[in-house]
């Protein structure tokens, strides 16, 4: 089975693909970035239109996807939200298989500790891929963590357990 994780934002939307067929082999990862200067409605365009590239040429059977957490900045947290919604709609339209996690489940499924920090997280991204370093950038760990998760947590998937 092939996920496809997704780390939401609209500056940078870090993307993780893992097969779960090949004991969580890493496909891609990496990071979709808009440019500051367009404006938001560019921007999600841009984000819809490089999800759409990566569901032709991945063709993941599930999109996992992290869920939004308390923002300290406020100004940020609208297009955040707007960014993860055309994420999600983009998913549904081309995998209707779509689950959604929170931070804290990431972050337990990974380490044990739904409160560990990013280098914690980092490291385990990179054992439990059996990569040689951390995947960079930080928004493409984090999606590969988010698909990771999906694998740990979802029953319907028949994978060895961390």
């Amino acid at each position: 089975m092939r996920i496809l994780g997704i780390d939401p934002g609209y500056g940078i939307v870090g993307f993780g693909i893992i097969d779960t067929d090949r004991n969580n082999e890493v496909v891609d990862f990496g990071v979709i970035e808009t440019p500051k200067e367009d404006t938001l409605p560019v921007r999600l365009m841009r984000i819809e239109e490089a999800l759409r590239v990566l569901f032709e040429r991945y063709r993941p059977d599930e999109v996992a996807v992290e869920e939004l957490f308390y923002f300290h900045n406020q100004t940020t947290v609208i297009p955040v939200a707007e960014a993860r919604g055309v994420i999600i709609l983009t998913a549904q339209k081309y995998c209707e298989r779509l689950f959604e996690y929170t931070p804290m489940q990431i972050k337990q499924a990974l380490t044990g500790n739904g409160r560990a920090d990013k280098k914690q997280m980092q490291f385990m991204v990179k054992a439990v891929l059996g990569l040689e370093k951390i995947p960079k950038p930080d928004d493409a760990a984090d999606a590969l963590a988010v698909a990771l998760c999906h694998s740990q947590i979802n029953p319907t998937l028949n994978v060895n357990r961390i």
